[in-house]
């Protein structure tokens, strides 16, 4: 059975598991929530309608002696006020549980794929992610602190069952009649409910997924001149999105409706019977008074608890797709505890200095293959052996595997045979091995943030205990800053746009430098440097990083003239290994491309 396959059959605990593990992630924070809402649609209310049948009872002289009408409406007054104190702390205890449960579903989906293959971290496209990330965890927490009305609302259902069936039996048994519908007509829409929630949810990843492409492809969309067959498949994926969301809250309305107006027709019937049992004396006007303030917070018990359990069915689509997003970690994983900052200092970066087991002395691979499911093309059989201090360059024409083969090496492709050893020590995690300070990784295109040049450089390290000026300058981007305002404190917008080419590579190889790593990994870095920049940055790499080893995807002839060892790909597999001069002698591969014959990058 495929990986997928097993992931997709494997159980998870049931719903109701997850609510319960969250419940006790914050048991004080969700206990005394709780406790609010059962005060605010339980205990005062009830005190409320208590204290109207005894103002109704005392206006037609049926009360026995006790509380004056001004007593009473003290009373009333009292209620309000310590109903409206417990709706400030309800509110309070409402977002600050809500925001820790959702950060934590968010800490625990995010924990997960940082540590999968980079290259693979996902299960789908990153607009589908996001829409679990960002709507799935919001879904649970959201139920979760809706759902504590029922609490409240059961609470105010038992006192007033027992106080209607001491007043009278049968027509206490219409006031709940409705309740009984309501939950079987949500249990009976439970397929579509289901149904109509996950198309909507895919529909609305889809519409995300395009748009965040789109902002990243404006320029390649200009020069094509596609702007208006980009714009109508987005309306197209966008209609479709609009038609599954419609059908999604259309049917929940409908739900919404029926429960409403089931608990609606049973009202005028409980007047007709509470009627008749005032006109043979069995009934007060203060029992009816008290009925009739029941009837309407009955009713919306019964909406609620058909809500409810529609909501819990949609509940479990959003527990799936998050669960999707572990690929194949235990399901547990989603509700693991552990600590969220929530009002309060994020933790600094821890800086990691770099131990004598940290250095590099040897590295070597062997029959490292990483093939891709689609294409069956990749990596096959690969070994190479690298030495501290080495320069090895990896190269070849288009297709060839180069950046495969870092991926592989690094643990961002998940090998599918191989080993590599550091220092003669197998790896067997490459993706949390391969990490400063041990090592350092700049890909063919750079991921920069739309913050600071400081701040995507340093990336959370504390600036006053690394050497950020002496990143800079190995970098060569001394000159570049003293003509870019602001500086290091420059905005550099979304991706680095407000950046050359040049510019966005050697801010990540800043980024690189500025941990100190034993092992710098360099896929093409220098492809859109000059050759003058290109040289000075090799340059200072050797003169100020002494004993660390480059590995180093590359077609210019500046890196292949220095590289101590050169390794030639050809569909995937080692076509020669040697020095530029021997290599020019002995491998017509690395001849045509040296002249530049066939197409390199």
């Amino acid at each position: 059975m495929k990986p997928d396959m097993q992931e997709k059959n494997a159980p998870r605990p049931s719903t109701w598991w997850y609510i319960w593990q969250l419940t006790k992630y914050k048991p004080w924070v969700y206990g005394a929530f709780g406790l609010m809402e059962i005060l605010i649609f339980g205990v005062f209310p009830q005190l409320s309608g208590f204290v109207i049948q005894a103002i109704f009872n005392q206006l037609t002289g049926e009360a026995q002696a006790g509380f004056t009408l001004w007593t009473l409406a003290a009373f009333l007054v009292a209620i309000a006020i310590g109903r409206g104190a417990a709706f400030f702390t309800d509110v309070l205890l409402y977002f600050t549980f809500q925001y820790n449960v959702t950060a934590l579903l968010r800490r625990n989906i995010f924990d997960t794929i940082l540590r999968r293959p980079g290259a693979r971290a996902v299960p789908e496209s990153p607009g589908e992610a996001v829409s679990r990330f960002r709507d799935d965890a919001q879904e649970v927490a959201w139920f979760m602190s809706e759902m504590l009305i029922v609490f409240g609302f059961g609470f105010f259902a038992v006192v007033a069952l027992i106080v209607m069936l001491r007043i009278n039996v049968q027509i206490t048994l219409v006031v709940f009649i409705p309740l009984a519908i309501v939950i079987f007509i949500a249990n009976f829409a439970n397929n579509k409910i289901t149904e109509f929630r996950r198309a909507s949810r895919k529909a609305t990843g889809k519409v995300t997924d395009f748009v965040g492409e789109l902002f990243g492809a404006v320029q390649a969309v200009k020069v094509a001149g596609a702007e208006e067959r980009t714009l109508s498949y987005l309306r197209e994926i966008n209609e479709e999105r609009r038609k599954a969301s419609l059908k999604d809250v259309l049917f929940t309305q409908v739900l919404d409706s029926a429960f409403r107006n089931t608990a609606n027709l049973f009202t005028g019937l409980i007047l007709l019977t509470s009627g008749s049992a005032m006109q043979a004396g069995n009934f007060s006007v203060g029992d009816l008074a008290l009925f009739v303030y029941y009837l309407s917070w009955v009713t919306d018990f019964s909406a609620i608890i058909g809500d409810k359990i529609a909501w819990f069915k949609r509940l479990g689509v959003s527990i799936d797709r998050m669960v999707h997003l572990l690929q194949g970690t235990p399901a547990e994983k989603l509700v693991a505890y552990a600590p969220v900052y929530i009002g309060k200092d994020l933790p600094e970066v821890p800086l990691i200095e770099r131990t004598p087991e940290d250095a590099l002395h040897s590295l070597e691979v062997h029959n490292l293959t990483y093939l891709y499911p689609d294409t069956g093309r990749g990596i096959t059989d690969i070994d190479l052996h690298l030495n501290q201090g080495s320069f090895t360059v990896i190269t070849g024409r288009v297709g060839s595997g180069k950046s495969t083969l870092l991926q592989a090496l690094l643990g961002l492709l998940p090998a599918q045979t191989g080993e590599i050893f550091w220092n003669g020590t197998r790896v067997d995690h490459p993706g949390e091995f391969f990490v400063p300070p041990r090592s350092a990784y700049t890909p063919q295109v750079p991921l920069l943030f739309s913050q600071s040049l400081r701040e995507n450089i340093l990336l959370g390290y504390p600036e006053t205990e690394v050497d950020l000026q002496g990143a800079v300058e190995m970098a060569v981007l001394e000159n570049d800053l003293a003509e870019i305002p602001g500086g290091l404190s420059a905005q550099i917008g979304a991706k680095g746009v407000k950046l050359s080419g040049g510019q966005r590579q050697r801010t990540a190889a800043a980024r690189m430098f500025v941990r100190q790593p034993s092992l710098l990994v360099f896929d093409d870095i220098s492809s859109a440097l000059d050759v003058e920049t290109e040289n000075t940055l090799w340059d200072r790499i050797f003169a100020h990083q002494s004993g660390t080893t480059c590995l180093v995807v590359s077609h210019r002839r500046p890196a292949l003239k220095r590289a101590d060892q050169i390794i030639v790909l050809k569909e995937g597999q080692i076509e020669a290994v040697g020095r530029l001069d021997d290599l020019l002698q002995s491998s017509s591969e690395m001849q045509a491309l040296w002249h530049g014959e066939i197409e390199r990058s």
